[in-house]
């Protein structure tokens, strides 16, 4: 081990902190409301498929890579991956072994809170248009994201103290994102009228009628905005155009249908909106590798 291969205190004390709450491999939810815990003790290629809510992912050890389509992120101790909106993506854990295992500290954020906050900061993100408008993106974490984490995670220590000081730490947690050097990336989100934001409100809509015909008139008239406006901010925000975005939602929510329902191909298939089975099975083998059926005996 090299000198760039220690880790700061700091990162490792929320590694020891976060290796505490996680006894085993997975996702464990903490007291603490939308803070989680993630271990994963074993490192390969295999890629899990989610919808990603809008969260902040902070790796004190271990590191990850993450795909939107064709982008690929890259993350590691110290480093920090924010999902700004609802995205689909992909991802594999690249370093973890059950000595070091992968540890990440997760919170979903709150978009109501976000506002609040960047409402409520005497000096607001710039306004400028940022680089990228893309709805995710990495960057080192800083002392003050790192201090903000340590203490919620060491609250779980002290729960009575829970519901008064919790809110505080995620409010600085959420200040620290927008105060750095892709915080205009956040705001942007939470900032009603913005593109950002109204994607985001398109983005919950095809969530809620995934199953449904995509009608990008409706979706355009709803959120004020032309169809080739929306067709350009859903592409920045995403990666993609609403009709992939559709199509991505209703493949992962036939994968879920097939391996925890026990639902036939055909009917998975359908019950997310595709009329013809074929069509079904080759978009399904596209995205996943593999066809439905071989998936599911999988």
């Amino acid at each position: 081990m090299n000198l760039h291969d220690v880790p700061s205190p700091r990162v490792a004390e929320l590694a020891g902190l976060l290796h505490r709450r996680a006894p085993a491999d997975g996702t464990f939810a903490t007291e603490v409301p939308r803070l989680s815990v993630i271990r994963q003790s074993f490192s390969g290629d295999e890629m899990t498929h989610a919808v990603h809510q809008p969260a902040l992912c902070i790796v004190a050890q271990g590191a990850k890579r993450v795909l939107l389509r064709d982008e690929v992120y890259s993350y590691d101790a110290s480093r920090y991956l924010v999902i700004s909106a609802d995205l689909p993506v992909s991802g594999h854990v690249t370093d973890a072994t059950a000595a070091e295992p992968y540890l990440c500290f997760r919170v979903d954020f709150d978009p109501a809170e976000v506002s609040a906050v960047v409402m409520a900061m005497p000096q607001t993100p710039s306004r400028r248009p940022p680089a990228t408008a893309r709805g995710l993106f990495t960057s080192p974490a800083t002392d003050g994201m790192l201090d903000a984490a340590i203490r919620l995670m060491r609250l779980l220590d002290t729960p009575d103290d829970i519901p008064m000081l919790a809110p505080l730490a995620m409010q600085e947690l959420v200040y620290r994102l927008l105060r750095g050097e892709q915080g205009g990336r956040l705001a942007e989100i939470a900032r009603v009228g913005s593109h950002a934001h109204r994607i985001a409100k398109v983005i919950q809509s095809l969530k809620a009628r995934f199953a449904e015909p995509l009608r990008i008139d409706d979706l355009a008239r709803d959120v004020h905005m032309s169809p080739s406006s929306l067709h350009h901010h859903f592409r920045a925000v995403t990666s993609m155009s609403p009709l992939q975005f559709q199509k991505q939602l209703r493949l992962q929510e036939a994968r879920r249908l097939l391996l925890s329902s026990g639902a036939d191909v055909a009917s998975a298939g359908h019950r997310v909106g595709y009329e013809s089975p074929s069509q079904f099975s080759r978009e399904y083998s596209r995205l996943f590798g593999v066809a439905p059926s071989r998936d599911a005996r999988h």
